[in-house]
């Protein structure tokens, strides 16, 4: 048996498991003992930290905070903390304590009780905070000041209209004057994080601020000297002698021990270092000596643990885009090391990528060559990819790199072979008609090659060098034998290669370019292979002239892109060393979503206390399933009697008066169309289904495609299930005229009416589904199939939805903040990144701009502000922030209609990735 707990150990305190322990624990917390008392807290800390409810002891627990004992108060307020949220009522009666021991004599309890009141957000108890804190702030004890400094950063967060008005940042600014160093720091890091959580320059660091912060510097911990740092980083000196005097005070911290010193100085001297570069060629000197000082320290975080190293690594990557010269001379330090995580390998191989030149060539090939023989696969391709990469970077050094692959070719090894092959194609794009020699060699390894972009890049250099290969049109031949089950990159280089085979040779392989260009056109079901297929079809039969030069012109070499960085992204990657965005690579506010907010800040910016909207993202599922939407028995289609003879749309919404005066609907923006049933599940038929809105009028557009069906579709029915838009169809009948025979397709669209009767409500607290279900009945066969569409939410938008500006304002403010859903879209198209591009895209779909302002202190980030209404009156309201050279933007909906806020939003979200 185990020895027995003596005591000695506080984990005995969560190994009990009897019942009836909230009795024996009520009872305990009453007792007089107080070893007894300190104990039963204890358990119920222990039984709250495995997850145990224990809040029904809040009374007895706040009871015992009547103590001096400083252990037993902690442990009181620990739970206090925790429970305040579920008990805002019962925390209230704590605050006579709060207030209490706010004046205790012992610097620790007052400390203790402005953090706890600090923590616990609940707002009818930051009322009773602002007194101790405003004390607490200009306390005796310094150890209370500093404390009371990061409280108001949380006071801050929960009622900044508080702080403000009792001149809370004002004593903050006071506090880095403070003589204490901790102090200072602290009040440095509270006003950072106001900034933050504002997006407004609540630090204005003056000639004076900055020397007591470099004084601080010296004398505060390091986690107090990070934060200083990174408020120096934010600081522009005047000029460069400034600079220069900032920097000198900042060198001691490259030696300090913590990484995070290390690095948040690492970022001041490289920004500093720019304004020093600004000032001319007087400082050139001094910009190399600081450049020799930089590399040590950078060197020694690659001895500190993996993670660490992962860290530093990616803050380096940055760091030699910026300034190469800094480590040009340390490659040796990023060799791999046999024990390496591969998560380091990978990024030393990148960072040896950046520095490797024409002096170092030589010493990094027969590195990379020895991490080709290594057993893991992935860092093995990744070696023989940068072999590739040193080759197109170093004109001088390509044969050489070459020569290295043609020696890991000849191992044999399979995954070797095919990651040669690839980046062999990159250095005949870089440097064409130089190194073909070799092509002997790659044609000798073809039946190695399973991989499909290994394929891929193999048929391109047949293709392209098609007249200096003998048995060219033999080797296509031998992919031609599986074209059908090749993967779409291999089909479409095959079709490229047979083409530019047959250009340069037409005698030996018109048989062959036939066969691919059928097999391209007539037996793929892939749309860019088919659209390939048919633009060869048509050069190579109406001007073979002009297909030679569109196939065969001279094609622009490819660059380097060690370097790939955008130079306006890496200036504020840059700038934010030390931080995520750093390791991510991706500005803050492509990840970060916070929504940070002050109730009475003016949307539209018309005063200063406007904080910058970042948001939770919110989940959208697309079910296109109807089994999962609940419908049950859908509709019993089989007895469906359609007496209505107007067909719903029989010629397509009347576009046969396309010519006339059908101007509205001709501009009305086109449906997304997807594929909502397959002819297996629909006797043969094919249907892809969209929405738009034309004239006012919800459409569901219909794209039918008769892919096997030897009846041909003339008339159909439909019906839809109960949804959460009340939508029905206009007329159940779907005339095709003339009938869709088997092969060919035809368009209709179904006008869409409210019915109240079909209307289905959102369960309460529960965004109401986008699904749409709908029943066909194919009435010539009585067959009856089934399908679900999500519904455009933009369809839905009216002509009528612009506010003006007042009412857009007095709506958003009397809107509650729970009300609103955020969002960060990356990855857009240019045209997305644009507020007036954005503008006139959305006003096609009835979203209509209101405002549009700068967002103080955040160069080149602007914010815009939409309306939209629907056709049954919901009204929604948008902010939207771009920031320039950052292809995402942050959304916020909001709305009364809360059940509808995700679709709006998703909408919003669809139009910005739209082109």
């Amino acid at each position: 048996m185990p020895p027995k707990d003596q005591g000695g150990s506080d984990s005995r305190f969560f190994t009990t498991q009897k019942k009836g322990e909230l009795h024996e624990l009520r009872t305990e917390l009453h007792s007089t003992d107080r070893n007894i008392k300190v104990d039963a807290v204890k358990k119920v800390i222990a039984s709250m930290t495995v997850g145990k409810d224990v809040s029904g002891l809040f009374t007895d627990v706040l009871n015992c905070a009547q103590t001096g004992n400083i252990e037993l108060k902690k442990l009181v307020y620990l739970y206090l903390i925790n429970y305040a949220k579920s008990q805002p009522e019962l925390t209230l009666l704590a605050v006579n304590t709060f207030v209490k021991d706010a004046n205790d004599r012992n610097p620790l309890i007052r400390a203790l009780a402005v953090r706890t009141m600090g923590c616990i957000r609940v707002d009818r108890i930051t009322e009773y905070l602002c007194e101790p804190l405003g004390r607490a702030l200009r306390d005796d004890d310094p150890y209370v000041r500093k404390t009371a400094a990061v409280c108001v950063a949380k006071l801050y967060d929960i009622a900044p209209e508080l702080v403000q008005e009792r001149g809370f940042i004002e004593t903050l600014h006071d506090l880095i004057s403070d003589s204490n160093p901790s102090v200072v720091a602290n009040g440095v890091a509270a006003l950072s994080e106001i900034a933050e959580t504002s997006g407004r320059d609540v630090m204005k660091i003056s000639a004076s601020v900055l020397q007591k912060l470099l004084a601080a510097l010296n004398e505060c911990t390091e986690w107090g000297q990070v934060f200083i740092l990174d408020s120096l980083a934010k600081y522009v000196p005047g000029d460069a002698r400034e600079a220069e005097g900032i920097i000198e005070r900042v060198t001691p911290r490259l030696q300090h021990a913590n990484s995070a010193v290390v690095m948040s100085a690492v970022k001041v001297i490289l920004s500093y270092m720019d304004v020093m570069a600004a000032g001319g060629g007087a400082n050139a000197e001094n910009i190399r000596a600081l450049t020799r000082k930089l590399a040590p320290p950078l060197v020694t975080l690659l001895n500190s643990e993996p993670e660490i190293q992962y860290v530093a690594l990616r803050n380096i990557n940055l760091i030699v885009q910026k300034r190469p010269s800094i480590l040009e001379n340390e490659i040796k330090v990023f060799f791999c090391k046999y024990n390496d995580p591969i998560y380091v390998k990978m990024e030393k191989l990148e960072i040896i990528i950046k520095l490797v030149s024409e002096k170092n060539i030589d010493q990094v090939l027969l590195e990379l060559k020895e991490y080709a023989t290594e057993v893991d696969v992935d860092f093995v391709r990744k070696s023989v990819s940068a072999i590739g990469r040193c080759a197109v970077k170093l004109e001088r050094a390509a044969e050489r790199c070459i020569g290295v692959l043609l020696e890991l070719i000849q191992t044999k090894v399979n995954y070797v072979v095919q990651e040669s092959v690839i980046v062999i194609k990159d250095i005949f794009r870089r440097y064409p008609n130089r190194y073909e020699s070799i092509i002997a060699t790659l044609c000798d390894n073809l039946d190695t090659l399973d991989e499909p972009q290994a394929r891929a890049s193999m048929i391109w250099i047949i293709g392209e060098y098609a007249e200096r290969i003998d048995n060219a049109d033999e080797l296509l031949e031998t992919f031609l034998e599986t074209f059908e089950e090749e993967d779409p990159t291999v089909q479409l280089q095959l079709l490229t290669a047979t083409v530019k085979c047959f250009l340069k040779n037409p005698e030996e392989t018109q048989d062959m370019v036939q066969r691919v260009l059928d097999l391209a056109t007539e037996e793929s079901d892939n749309p860019d292979l088919r659209d390939r297929g048919f633009i060869y079809w048509r050069l190579l039969s109406t001007d073979p002239e002009a297909a030679k030069l569109v196939v065969l012109g001279d094609k622009p070499v490819i660059e380097d892109d060690t370097f790939r960085l955008e130079p306006n992204l890496l200036n504020v990657l840059v700038g934010q060393i030390a931080t995520l965005s750093s390791i991510y690579h991706k500005p803050p506010e492509a990840f970060v979503v916070r929504a940070k907010r002050s109730p009475t800040s003016d949307v539209m910016g018309m005063d200063d206390d406007e904080e910058d909207i970042e948001g939770d993202e919110e989940e959208y599922e697309d079910e296109n399933d109807v089994n999962n939407g609940g419908g049950g028995d859908l509709l019993d289609m089989g007895g469906l009697s359609v007496n209505d003879n107007t067909p719903a749309s029989a010629n397509g919404d009347g576009m046969g008066d396309l010519f006339g005066g059908g101007g509205g609907i001709s501009a009305a923006p086109e449906a997304r169309m997807s594929k909502v049933c397959t002819p297996e599940k629909s006797g043969g038929i094919e249907l892809w289904a969209g929405f738009r809105q034309v004239g006012g009028a919800v459409k569901l557009e219909l794209d039918i495609r008769n892919v096997s069906s030897n009846v041909p579709i003339s008339n159909l029915a439909i019906q839809l299930n109960k949804n959460a838009f009340g939508f029905s169809p206009a007329s159940q009948q779907i005339i095709c005229n003339p009938p869709i025979t088997m092969g060919a397709s035809g368009k209709q669209t179904v006008e869409l009416v409210n019915n109240p009767n079909m209307l289905v409500q959102a369960p309460a607290g529960q965004p109401a589904s986008p699904q749409i279900q709908v029943a066909v009945k194919n009435m010539a066969t009585g067959l009856v199939f089934y399908f679900a569409a999500n519904f455009a939410f933009e369809a839905l938008f009216s002509s009528d939805g612009a506010l003006d500006r007042a009412a857009f304002i007095q709506s958003w403010k009397s809107i509650d903040d729970q009300k609103e859903l955020f969002s960060t879209v990356s990855d857009l198209p240019p045209s997305s990144t644009d507020i007036d591009q954005v503008a006139a895209k959305f006003q096609r779909y009835n979203i209509f701009l209101i405002a549009r302002r700068p967002v103080p202190n955040a160069v080149g980030q602007e914010v815009a502000y939409f309306s939209m209404k629907t056709t049954t009156g919901m009204i929604f309201m948008a902010e939207l922030t771009f920031k320039k050279g950052v292809n995402a933007a942050k959304v916020c909906v909001k709305t009364e209609k809360i059940a509808f806020g995700i679709q709006a939003k998703v909408a919003l979200e669809t139009l910005l990735r739209s082109p």
